[in-house]
């Protein structure tokens, strides 16, 4: 019979150590389920940005979306959100106020109020305020079982 020496004792401890970190990262990261619910516009709390601001309103898991991630963004004239990416998840922006240009199937394309926006996963999008007033839009996020996971593909440059 083989004696368990110190070595086999450190490894042990090493990976039983590591199990219990994992599972308590994954017991913290799980987020409520997010059921039947109204979003108050004045109690939204508003977060300074250095483009504008946000408001975050959900990013949990609902009955059937692995995540639902729901946020407005107001954005100053002159910005651009971000530059141009991707995500594996989809993507809905319905803009309220102001005019902006958006990437969208490979063009910029000017929109206004009560435009509507669908970024499909791992295309290349992006959004500017183009505007002399700021630009305040609504953004829904989802993530399905069926959501990829995120593209390695090379960004193809915008049409102009």
């Amino acid at each position: 019979m083989k004696m368990i020496t110190r070595r086999d004792l450190v490894v042990a401890a090493i990976a039983v150590f590591s199990t219990l970190g994992i599972v308590a990262v994954a017991q913290q990261e799980k987020k409520p389920v997010l059921h039947s619910s109204v979003f108050d516009w004045n109690t939204m709390v508003e977060k300074k940005t250095p483009v504008g601001s946000i408001r975050q309103i959900s990013r949990n898991p609902t009955p059937t979306l692995q995540e639902l991630e729901m946020h407005i963004t107001t954005l100053n004239p002159g910005h651009d959100s971000h530059a141009p990416h991707h995500h594996p998840n989809e993507e809905l922006v319905i803009i309220r106020e102001g005019n902006v240009e958006v990437l969208n199937g490979g063009t910029w394309k000017k929109l206004g109020p009560g435009s509507i926006i669908f970024n499909a996963s791992n295309e290349e999008h992006a959004l500017k305020n183009i505007g002399t007033t700021p630009a305040v839009y609504h953004v829904i996020n989802w993530t399905t079982a069926a959501t990829p996971a995120k593209s390695d593909k090379p960004v193809v440059p915008p049409k102009q």
